[in-house]
């Protein structure tokens, strides 16, 4: 990852003399789940290389239907020093993060991301409630990591009032649906389910 020289010179320096930059994450985390795939080891990181810190983070919700859109990481670095940026860049990209994804700063946008993500929509109204009474959601997400193997797994989850959303991210969405397209035809839960690529 490259970026020019100057641009870290317009951060907004805070009262403590580091530099504000927000890590947003094209993920569709909770607020928990934001905060242990990414936040705790991005944090981690930057201790370790002396050059910052985390200071919390937020969740952007979608106006039409409440459903997660995407979140934000909130970082201090010591300064603007390229030293320090590069070392950021190069956590991030050690942590994996889903394509998609920026680095931000007062009048500065740095792209980030490699992880692909897919959304696994679960019908919650149109089955018969014999299959919602004899299927459970935690036997999918059990069953799914599993057959994904290492290709990817899931980070988060949304409950809607029609539909149950599983998060899965990893290094192709492509392998990730090809790996569970028997499960889902399969597992009575899954009818009526939709798949959609999220980053």
């Amino acid at each position: 990852m490259e970026v020019k020289m100057g641009l870290f010179d317009i951060f907004r320096k805070k009262e403590n003399n580091k530099y504000h930059l927000t890590l947003q994450l094209n993920a569709r985390l909770l607020p928990f789940d934001r905060s242990e795939f990414f936040e705790v080891p991005l944090n981690e990181g930057l201790e370790d290389s002396k050059c910052g810190t985390t200071d919390g983070g937020g969740t952007m919700m979608q106006q039409k239907t409440g459903e997660i859109e995407f979140c934000d990481i909130e970082i201090l670095l010591k300064d603007n020093n390229m030293e320090n940026v590069d070392k950021l860049l190069q956590i991030i990209d050690r942590i994996g993060v889903p394509k998609g994804s920026f680095l931000l700063g007062d009048g500065f946008e740095q792209s980030v991301g490699t992880l692909e993500g897919l959304a696994l929509y679960l019908n919650g109204t149109e089955l018969t409630e014999e299959v919602y009474q004899n299927c459970d959601i935690n036997y999918v997400i059990e069953k799914i990591n599993k057959v994904l193997n290492g290709s990817g797994q899931l980070y988060s989850y949304w409950e809607g009032p029609e539909q149950t959303v599983l998060y899965f991210y990893g290094v192709s969405f492509e392998e990730m649906k090809q790996r569970m397209t028997t499960f889902l035809s399969e597992y009575p839960l899954c009818q009526k389910c939709r798949v959609e690529k999220i980053s």
